[in-house]
């Protein structure tokens, strides 16, 4: 083993001086005032009417320390307290160079007071200057870095513990001990309060670019299933136009020629588009997601559907007419699933346990679509408490609805319920704008 030798240990000594200098000279590059960044007017103004309460107070009764219990004469007393005093002001922008004025009146007021035998004991510091130099800690360890703040209070220990005890003539009386605990102490709240004002900051920064991207990617991901689920409901009726129209010369006996190169063309356009639509499909895409080919669901797999919410532990009934699995055509029967089953999920996570009724009827040209689910029972916390109001769900909602021309009313029920209602066109083909298949 090595044995520490002397220069070892100056050597040591000499790195942690360097260090302990190197963070007090070297104060932080935000100079915003203390409380600048806030959106309130008074509260940037506080920090100023503090000290200007502060000087209002510790100057006066600060003297009046100096000159009746260390008989200093006034020049003097009052050169000392507003030296202690005055740097507050310039601690709320730059604290560390208010502390550098500070430390040095401090040792300054010491080595004077201390030799002053009117007082009984040892007393080198005033209560005012005391309350002024914690002050200015507490701006300090609002502003500065740990580091900045470690060395602080080190350099305010050495320089207590050496002055009092090189300066004095007689022992202490615990105003060192005590100047040192309350300085740590004030160091160590301003620490934590700024610690925590930065994190909480950070925090709302990054919940709002997370808020704006999650919208943004939930839309984008809902927008490319959109379209894949798009290209399977359309590309089988191009497939279908493009193989009767290339087939029909020789289904249908006694075509004319201008028929049949007619019937080439339609044929011929019907797989341009199609292989159009592939390319765009595979930009959407992603590789996750490349091998999506399995069958789109509809109405008919809504029971399915009901029956694993219920293994989830929420309780709910499925209501559909008689007769309308077979009325609804690919693309509506699609985006009513997709709101029940997304209406569901919201169900599970936000209301678990809650009883829950999914109807579909028709009424004339349009489907009808409620989802409505009671409160949650007592007692029972939402799998998501802590996020509120995202509604990111209902972004997917608005989208299938506006791709059939439907509409969408959402919202809370007044015994604690939700209520997703939608009407979605049986007929989507006689809206102006929305792709479907024409009649025969």
């Amino acid at each position: 083993m090595k044995t520490l030798t002397t220069a070892d240990a100056r050597g040591f000594a000499m790195r942690q001086l360097r260090t302990l200098r190197h963070h007090l000279t070297t104060p932080s590059d935000d100079h915003t005032p203390l409380l600048g960044d806030s959106r309130r007017p008074w509260v940037r103004r506080l920090p100023y009417i503090v000290v200007v309460i502060l000087q209002a107070v510790l100057i006066p009764t600060g003297i009046a320390n100096l000159v009746n219990f260390y008989g200093l004469v006034l020049p003097v007393a009052a050169a000392l307290t507003v030296s202690q005093t005055i740097p507050l002001f310039l601690a709320i922008t730059r604290p560390l160079a208010a502390w550098w004025i500070s430390a040095a009146t401090l040792v300054t007021t010491a080595a004077i007071t201390a030799r002053h035998h009117q007082v009984e004991g040892s007393w080198p510091w005033t209560a005012p200057m005391i309350l002024s130099y914690l002050f200015l800690l507490l701006a300090l360890g609002l502003r500065e870095r740990r580091a900045t703040v470690i060395a602080v209070w080190v350099a305010t220990f050495l320089l207590t513990v050496l002055t009092t005890t090189l300066g004095l003539p007689r022992a202490g009386d615990g105003t060192t001990v005590l100047l040192i605990a309350l300085s740590g102490a004030v160091l160590l709240l301003g620490w934590a309060v700024r610690d925590r004002t930065v994190a909480r900051r950070l925090l709302t920064e990054q919940e709002q670019i997370s808020e704006v991207e999650r919208e943004r990617r939930t839309l984008l991901e809902e927008r490319a299933r959109i379209a894949r689920e798009l290209h399977d409901v359309v590309a089988h009726h191009m497939s279908v136009i493009a193989v009767q129209a290339a087939s029909a010369p020789y289904r249908i006996e006694g075509v004319p020629a201008a028929a049949a190169e007619e019937f080439t063309a339609i044929a011929g356009t019907a797989r341009e588009s199609l292989a159009e639509m592939r390319r765009l499909l595979g930009v959407l895409r992603s590789e996750e997601s490349a091998g999506e080919t399995a069958p789109q669901p509809g109405v008919g797999q809504l029971a399915q559907l009901v029956e694993t919410v219920g293994r989830a532990g929420v309780p709910a009934e499925l209501t559909v007419d008689e007769g309308l699995t077979e009325r609804v055509p690919q693309a509506v029967g699609l985006s009513a699933y997709r709101i029940v089953q997304e209406a569901l999920a919201n169900v599970v996570r936000h209301a678990p346990g809650a009883r829950t009724w999914v109807s579909l009827s028709a009424d004339g040209p349009e489907l009808r679509l409620t989802v409505v689910n009671a409160a949650p029972p007592q007692r029972t916390e939402s799998l998501e408490a802590s996020v509120e109001g995202t509604g990111h769900g209902l972004v997917g909602m608005r989208e299938r609805v506006r791709l059939v021309d439907g509409r969408l009313d959402t919202g809370p029920l007044p015994d604690g319920g939700f209520k997703v209602a939608a009407v979605l066109p049986l007929d989507p083909s006689d809206r102006p704008g929305t792709p479907g298949e024409k009649p025969a």
